[in-house]
């Protein structure tokens, strides 16, 4: 079995930023320093633990921000022994930029410049989230200039930075209620030339679609226009969250807007009865009983029972068809039931649909039961 991903992170990472403060700070208490941060560190989750670190530079450093701040960013260039193929291995610098972003408010230009090099060796799109709300025009300033930066790691930190929703981050909620200058910046980067930073661009737009439909329905069919297979990608991937909601503008703009019509038959799941652990397999098929082509975009949404006995639909993606007239195309997933960190199963009744360019249509259901 894989080590758990926080095991990872663990007494050798204070030990290695001890280190490499030692080698341009000799005056650094290297025992104090990583005997306080050890106390209690096997207890906290690793976003505590950045804060516990961060926390216990900001004892161990100078009290003069900028002074520490040198002293920390000098740090980064000596060697830290840690394995790079670790998972976690550049969550080594979450520390520093969760410093900046604790203690570094007061100092915007030595901040920022931090954060532009910390993002090249980890990600400072947790800690520059306080300058966007305390220092929101000068910071979206910066990003105006970030966004055509040589380091597809800083243009990368203009989009996911601001992103409204970023998960494990507070919400931007200024930015949540007028996307606005989000949506300018993405503007400058929906044709960058790498996949990581458009990926974070699209991400952004699926966000901003949470709270603003109508905006990121009217934002895509704009960028549609002329658009390459690069920025064409983008759209799709934002609007992934929109489809599986069904919305009707989102469905339009990819060319799904009209209902199918197409006869929903050979519905088989199996089995009925499953057990926790187990699976499922679900199949039917689509038969266009029409005298004319029908394109449609079809999704399974399983409605899974929650710890209060309610249900909740999970949407899956299946597959986009182009069916010919009196054309039948089976289908089929097989839904793993085994225990997931992002999904806990309970017993119930789960019923399934499938969905047809977003409507749904019942294909049964399956019961749950526990394992023997």
């Amino acid at each position: 079995m894989a080590e758990p991903l926080i095991k990872q992170y663990g007494a050798d990472v204070p030990q290695a930023i001890t280190s490499m403060i030692a080698a341009v700070y000799p005056a650094f208490d290297s025992a104090g320093f990583v005997a306080e941060v050890l106390d209690g560190f096997d207890t906290l989750a690793l976003m505590a633990r950045g804060q516990h670190i961060a926390r216990a530079l900001r004892r161990f450093l100078p009290e003069n921000y900028p002074e520490a701040l040198a002293i920390l960013m000098a740090s980064i260039e000596q060697p830290h022994g840690r394995d790079p193929s670790l998972t976690l291995g550049s969550f080594l610098y979450l520390p520093h930029t969760l410093f900046v972003a604790n203690y570094g408010l007061d100092h915007f230009e030595a901040s920022m410049a931090a954060q532009h090099a910390l993002t090249q060796r980890f990600s400072a799109e947790f800690s520059i989230r306080p300058f966007l709300e305390q220092h929101t025009q000068a910071t979206l300033a910066r990003f105006r200039v970030w966004a055509t930066d040589p380091s597809e790691h800083v243009r990368r930190l203009v989009s996911e930075g601001s992103r409204p929703r970023l998960p494990w981050a507070p919400r931007l909620r200024q930015f949540q209620a007028d996307p606005t200058p989000v949506l300018d910046l993405l503007e400058l980067l929906k044709d960058d030339p790498a996949l990581y930073v458009r990926r974070s661009v699209a991400n952004n737009l699926n966000d901003i679609g949470k709270d603003h439909p109508e905006l990121l329905t009217r934002t895509t069919q704009a960028w549609l226009q002329g658009a390459s297979p690069e920025r064409a990608w983008i759209v799709n991937h934002a609007l992934r969250s929109a489809v599986k909601r069904g919305e009707a503008g989102a469905l339009t703009v990819l060319g799904y807007g009209q209902a199918a019509q197409l006869v929903v038959g050979q519905v088989q799941i199996s089995p009925e009865q499953a057990v926790m652990g187990g699976a499922v397999q679900i199949s039917f098929a689509l038969t266009n009983s029409q005298n004319q082509s029908q394109r449609v975009l079809v999704d399974l949404a399983v409605h899974y029972v929650k710890a209060n006995g309610l249900t909740r639909a999970k949407v899956f993606k299946l597959t986009t068809l182009e069916l010919a007239p009196g054309q039948t195309v089976p289908l089929s997933k097989k839904l793993s039931l085994a225990e997931m960190t992002t999904r806990k199963h309970y017993p119930g009744v789960h019923p399934v649909a499938v969905l047809l360019n977003g409507q749904a249509q019942p294909l049964g259901a399956f019961e749950l039961v526990p394992g023997g």
